[in-house]
């Protein structure tokens, strides 16, 4: 098979190991060697299947970094980045690498960060699984074979899923560990199959990084409308960022990761990783095309064993089914992978109460606190005990791959926003009519239209009111969606319900943004919502 080996080898990073390596194979020797290897089988339409096992989510409280003079003042230490003491990581690296050294065969690929060259970050990804180092090289961007000869990493990162981390020895919480030196510019993933892990700890790594430069990372998807104009989706997993930014009447810059420099929006990635549970042919043609491409990746997707026909409605195996594949399989991608700074920026929410309306325009102070506040819901499976959609705050919509303070992040878009003036845009993607349980998901078309009449700016010259509640402008009426939608209070078939659970969640917005209240503003303060 042919490789790609650059002259700086694993033996000149301290790796001595005794594998059989296979260096930055491509996608289809690394397909035949996932099958040949019993660690996936082909669907009748081409795509890869795989299994992950227990782990079908990321392990949020399994990620730890080293807390040392690097990372003592520049990390925001608290429930998200729970450190680990030089001696454990030492410990756990030594475990490793002995693991590693027992292996008689691993996969290598070198690859970039960031499509922006100034800014990218040069990552070695050595992974005990071909699909594994089929999925990274899918989700990062690929050097040219010219490229790979001189590469040297600056990051390294291992994963070893048959690694089993010792509680007493290592400092961890299980079996399961995802640690970061940011010293030592080394990441080490053990104890799980769910290959997300690899490409967040990239996205961690840039997160770190990049604002250093006055770079606005972002965990965000953007594409670019007919008129050069680019728009950025924030949400969480399961919030549609991936979804709504592959339009066939935009250009797709990226559907999860990326930065905001002066001269761009530049994707971290060069592939997507979206949701496969019950993918619509009808409201996401584009993505549900790649279900029947060689090349694609198929995550915990239940597959018939006999005609390999898979089925997208069975969730048997995982609600967090998901598939890899390279950006270029979405017609409208763009081929540099980047796009001018934005004009207009879309915080997207799944509103689990039933309380936001479907759109609403935020002036720049109520941005950077919606920003900060991250409101959303976790949606089931997208991490592991979480089996349906519960209200939570993720600040950023990415607290859990964002190192530093979120203030140093929201501060960063904020003065973007005011230096471009920039349109911003909160869409509630989650539930209408009553909170989950009652209500119903909004539907898609809905959303469509409104972002539509948004981005193509049409929707600033309608008439709005200002929401009681959170003081921001909704639209009172658009065209082609129904009136009666655009005022969730209306949707509600109790009118008093509505009011007390919109209360409620006022009063979560306040209780949770009481922490970041003294790093920012008085304008950002006075753009909370209000209580009764």
């Amino acid at each position: 098979m042919p490789q790609f080996k650059p002259v700086f080898g694993l033996d000149q990073q301290g790796l001595d190991v005794d594998a059989r390596l296979h260096w930055n194979l491509g996608t289809a020797p690394l397909v035949e060697l996932a099958v040949q290897r019993s660690e996936g089988i082909l669907s009748n339409d081409g795509p890869l299947v795989v299994k992950t096992g227990a782990h079908t989510g990321r392990s949020a409280n399994d990620k730890f970094i080293v807390r040392d003079g690097e990372t003592e003042s520049t990390v925001w230490w608290g429930k998200t980045n729970k450190g680990m003491t030089p001696e454990q990581f030492a410990a756990l690296k030594a475990d490793f690498i002995a693991h590693l050294k027992s292996k008689d065969t691993l996969f290598v690929q070198d690859l970039y960060g960031g499509s922006q060259p100034t800014h990218r970050v040069n990552t070695r990804v050595i992974t005990e699984l071909a699909w594994h180092s089929l999925f990274i090289r899918t989700l990062l961007v690929r050097p040219d074979a010219a490229d790979i000869a001189g590469f040297v990493p600056e990051f390294t990162i291992i994963d070893l899923p048959t690694f089993a981390a010792d509680p007493v020895r290592h400092g961890t919480r299980s079996e399961t560990v995802i640690a970061v030196n940011f010293t030592e510019k080394l990441i080490l993933i053990g104890g799980t199959r769910y290959a997300g892990e690899m490409k967040k700890s990239v996205f961690g790594i840039l997160n770190y990084k990049l604002p250093t430069a006055g770079v606005m990372p972002m965990h965000c998807s953007a594409n670019i409308g007919p008129k050069g104009d680019t728009a950025i989706f924030f949400g969480l997993s399961g919030t549609g960022k991936t979804t709504l930014s592959a339009d066939a009447s935009r250009t797709l810059i990226g559907d999860d990761e990326h930065g905001w420099s002066d001269e761009a929006v530049f994707n971290f990635e060069g592939g997507c990783y979206a949701k496969m549970i019950r993918l619509s042919p009808e409201a996401e043609p584009e993505i549900y095309a790649t279900t029947k491409r060689f090349g694609t990746v198929l995550e915990n997707v239940v597959i018939d064993p006999d005609t390999r026909q898979i089925d997208l409605d069975d969730d048997s195996l995982a609600e967090n089914s998901r598939g890899s594949y390279p950006i270029d399989f979405i017609p409208n991608a763009s081929e540099e992978n980047l796009g001018p700074v934005p004009k207009n920026i879309i915080f997207l929410t799944a509103d689990a109460y039933g309380v936001l309306p479907p759109i609403a325009k935020l002036s720049p102070d109520q941005a950077m606190y919606h920003f900060l506040s991250g409101y959303t819901a976790r949606v089931a499976g997208t991490e592991i005990g979480v089996t349906e959609p519960t209200a939570t705050f993720s600040t950023c919509f990415g607290a859990p791959f964002m190192p530093r303070h979120p203030s140093i992040y929201g501060n960063l878009l904020k003065e973007r926003i005011a230096k471009g003036g920039v349109d911003c845009w909160l869409v509630n993607t989650g539930w209408t009519g009553g909170k989950f349980g009652i209500g119903n998901r909004m539907p898609i078309k809905v959303t469509r239209a409104l972002l539509n009449a948004a981005l193509d700016g049409s929707l600033n010259n309608l008439e709005f009111r200002i929401d009681p509640n959170f003081g921001f402008k909704v639209p009172v009426a658009v065209q082609g969606v129904d009136s009666k939608i655009l005022n969730p209070r209306e949707t509600w078939p109790d009118a008093a319900e509505y009011d007390a659970t919109a209360q409620k969640l006022v009063g979560q917005f306040i209780e949770n943004f009481a922490q970041f209240a003294e790093h920012v503003d008085e304008g950002v303060r006075q753009a909370a919502p209000k209580a009764a």
